[in-house]
């Protein structure tokens, strides 16, 4: 596979390997695809908090929530055992 860069991003790539960040072009390719690959699951997992967050906030407003201290009360009992 070929692909072009434009000067900044060549320039970039050069002062990467230059720096010994990198020893070659296709190594600091690999580790950016890396990067964007997590940060693709990244943006999944953001998404999806988000819509539990929304449906959680939704839920409380149809007054499906449980009082703070309840729910203290009962993570306590879990971690007691009982």
């Amino acid at each position: 596979m070929q692909i072009s860069l434009k000067p900044e991003q060549a320039a970039f790539v050069q002062t990467q390997l230059a720096s010994g960040h990198y020893q070659t072009a296709a190594e600091l390719v690999s580790r950016a695809l890396e990067l964007l690959q997590r940060q693709s699951e990244y943006e999944q997992w953001l998404a999806a908090t988000r819509q539990q967050v929304d449906e959680g906030v939704a839920a409380l407003e149809r007054g499906e929530g449980v009082a703070g201290d309840v729910v203290i009360a009962q993570l306590r009992d879990r971690l007691q055992g009982h």
